[in-house]
């Protein structure tokens, strides 16, 4: 398996991903200005603030060399993942449904959340169990989840919604408390929480590790 991380100016997180995911296969950086994702079997988009986060957050970066890559990639069929930073850049190149708002307290967050797996039927869940609870931490400002009505229904009927806050630990504000969706075609996920920051018992919860074994496994199922 290997794994294929890209890097925007502004990233702060990306070799904490490629760390989680050098204990599944083998991981490199991308190069936001490069479009040759160098025949990975799996894209992570990572944390930070591609860009400096100006004009809006991810709205720059959605049009870096590399991001036309990684969307022919995802069309194709290909597992993308989308971390925090990187779920808002996957929303702002139209991966992914819905947007990131700021959270409605308005501040920056950085705390230990539980999740609930809604779908273990994925590529990104498919080592968890349906209902399980995982521990991951969040850190973010802009991480409230938002879709109008209509679409919000047609997520959870269509079995989108991957993951949500357990209750009482929504952080953000995310409508129906949501922490993380896929798209369709279920092979593009995007979530706010830090996956690669939970991959070591040794810094309170290896949960996170579960999503990084699930592409590996998923990799694994279709060779």
């Amino acid at each position: 398996m290997r794994f294929g991380v890209v890097r925007f100016p502004g990233s702060c997180d990306e070799v904490d991903a490629v760390l989680a995911c050098e204990r599944h296969g083998e991981a490199e950086i991308l190069w936001h200005g490069e479009r040759d994702l160098k025949g990975v079997d799996a894209i992570v988009v990572p944390g930070g603030f591609s860009y400096g986060d100006y004009l809006r957050v991810g709205a720059i970066a959605r049009f870096s060399p590399v991001m036309e890559a990684v969307a022919e990639f995802a069309r194709a069929g290909g597992p993308v993942l989308g971390i925090c930073n990187g779920f808002q850049v996957l929303c702002e190149a139209g991966l992914l449904p819905g947007a990131l708002l700021p959270n409605t307290g308005l501040r920056f967050l950085c705390r230990q959340v539980d999740l609930v797996v809604a779908n273990a039927d994925t590529p990104f869940t498919s080592e968890c169990e349906p209902g399980q609870t995982l521990s991951i931490p969040v850190k973010h400002t802009t991480g409230r989840y938002h879709a109008p009505a209509d679409q919000l229904a047609a997520l959870a009927e269509g079995g989108q919604v991957v993951l949500r806050y357990a209750p009482g630990q929504n952080p953000n504000g995310s409508l129906d408390d949501i922490a993380a969706v896929c798209n369709e075609g279920r092979n593009v996920m995007g979530l706010m929480p830090h996956p690669e920051h939970a991959v070591d018992p040794l810094t309170g919860s290896a949960d996170g590790g579960l999503l990084f074994a699930s592409l590996a496994a998923s990799r694994l199922a279709a060779a």
